[in-house]
């Protein structure tokens, strides 16, 4: 009798780890985050800076450091390696960031006619190239990442991305994002692929635009791997991955969306409240040059770093705000609201801020005028799984019973891999952080002492496919 009650507590065991084992790993590796790299920074929103308060201190002038004097910084550029000093996210207020900040602008700053049909046709090559069929599971950040990174290929150098240049600039994004979301370690050399190769085009002079003169050849191939080839290329993957597993989970938004592809207004709605539920930053933070003065009670020392957190603030000052309700916007202002999904006009909004929301609705209306999407994956902020969703072609009738049978598959696999993910996500998610504080890459910079760089071991990795150089 004992033995079949063990068998039986052991198979239950079994059975329900997908509904209680992920959340409890992530309990876990949060502690163990806290304990490894140490309690710092101000979350806003809360008990010092309350939600009312958080766009005051936001834009304050004296919220302009970024890397230099956080502990949180040497994860951040271990994660963003190669060439952290030099990203724009990361750089010190000053005339280095502003020259490289201009330049971003100026190679952004193109027609909404140019960023929509250069956006559609990269998603209509992507989905020829992909040979979806009738119908077929996909992850949508897979799908997706090929699509940014011909777009902005195409921004930067003028010219038709080649399929091995591609495969580059997706090899280093996916690295990159995998890395962040702890579910595989860094790979440098795919990283360090995609550095020699932008060396080699800006010795060739092929970028159209004057890079910042105050860096070096080395140093502005960085800047462009990192704000162009990895930062937007994983965050309008990220956005893609978001605005179709919530079209392909709410078939009342789908339905109205296919009704009239064309209306801006509604489409915009949908991308509007995407990103208020999903936003693509989970904590910005800045670190205070000076005393800010909230208010009669409340002041914030210089050296406080301020720790602006996205998914809170937009739930709060919205009638049930966890519900996705792209009709809540017929009213409602977004520049009124608890919104900054780009951050704040007055502190380093994000620079593609106007050109996404453009880009996104072209690709989107390229996928639906295509596919019906439905997806039963769980859908988070953090999306680990990248989007696992069933693609069917609107020009086939797909059995009711068949869809249901590989949305039940889709469901079973998803709550499957969250259980391994999450144990893999505690374990190397531990070891990175640690790797980090071990390196200190940023804390070194500041100390004017030469960067420790993970290069990896020789171990006679073959060459890259464009430059021929030794990874």
């Amino acid at each position: 009798m004992r033995a079949l009650f063990l068998i039986g507590a052991g198979l239950l065991t079994l059975a329900t780890l997908p509904c209680w084992l992920p959340a409890m790993v992530v309990r876990l590796r949060s502690g163990i985050f806290t304990a490894i790299n140490g309690e710092e920074g101000i979350a806003i929103p809360g008990k010092v800076v309350d939600a009312s308060r958080l766009k005051q201190v936001y834009a304050h002038p004296a919220a302009t450091g970024r890397s230099r004097g956080a502990g949180l910084s040497d994860l951040f550029w271990y994660w963003l390696a190669p060439g952290p000093e030099v990203h724009q996210e990361h750089l010190e207020p000053g005339p280095r960031y502003e020259e490289v900040a201009h330049t971003t602008r100026r190679i952004l700053g193109i027609s909404r006619k140019t960023a929509e049909e250069t956006a559609a046709d990269s998603t209509v090559r992507m989905l020829n190239r992909a040979q979806l069929g009738n119908a077929r599971l996909v992850r949508i950040r897979d799908l997706m990442m090929p699509v940014w990174a011909e777009f902005y290929y195409e921004l930067v150098f003028g010219e038709r991305c080649a399929p091995a240049a591609r495969d580059l600039i997706v090899d280093n994004a996916d690295d990159v994002v995998t890395a962040l979301k702890c579910c595989s370690l860094r790979h440098m050399d795919r990283r360090y692929c995609l550095t020699r190769f932008l060396v080699d085009k800006i010795g060739a002079g092929k970028v159209r635009f004057a890079l910042p003169e105050q860096l070096s050849t080395e140093e502005q191939a960085f800047y462009l791997q990192g704000a162009f080839f990895n930062t937007a290329v994983v965050q309008m993957s990220e956005a893609m991955v978001h605005l179709c597993m919530a079209i392909a989970q709410h078939e009342d938004v789908q339905n109205r969306l296919m009704a009239n592809l064309q209306d801006d207004r509604y489409l915009d709605r949908v991308i509007t409240e995407t990103l208020r539920v999903y936003p693509l930053f989970g904590v910005s933070h800045r670190v205070v040059s000076a005393d800010i003065f909230v208010d009669e009670q409340t002041t914030i020392p210089e050296g406080s770093v301020l720790c602006f957190n996205h998914p809170e603030y937009h739930r709060t000052g919205f009638n049930d705000p966890e519900r996705f309700d792209p009709d809540r916007w017929e009213k409602l202002s977004p520049h009124e609201e608890h919104y900054i999904p780009f951050g704040v006009a007055a502190n380093r909004p994000c620079p593609a801020a106007g050109l996404a929301p453009v880009t996104m609705r072209a690709a989107v209306r390229e996928v639906l005028r295509r596919f019906y999407l439905y997806s039963s994956a769980s859908h988070t902020r953090s999306a680990p799984n990248r989007g696992p969703c069933l693609m069917v072609s609107r020009t086939v009738t797909m059995r009711t019973s068949l869809c249901r049978t590989s949305l039940l598959f889709l469901r079973i696999r998803d709550r499957w891999e969250d259980v391994w993910r999450s144990l893999v996500q505690l374990v190397l998610g531990t070891y990175m952080v640690w790797d980090a504080r071990r390196l200190r890459l940023c804390a070194n910079y500041f100390d004017r002492q030469p960067v420790q760089v993970d290069v990896p071991e020789k171990t006679n990795p073959g060459s890259c496919p464009i430059t021929g150089h030794a990874g």
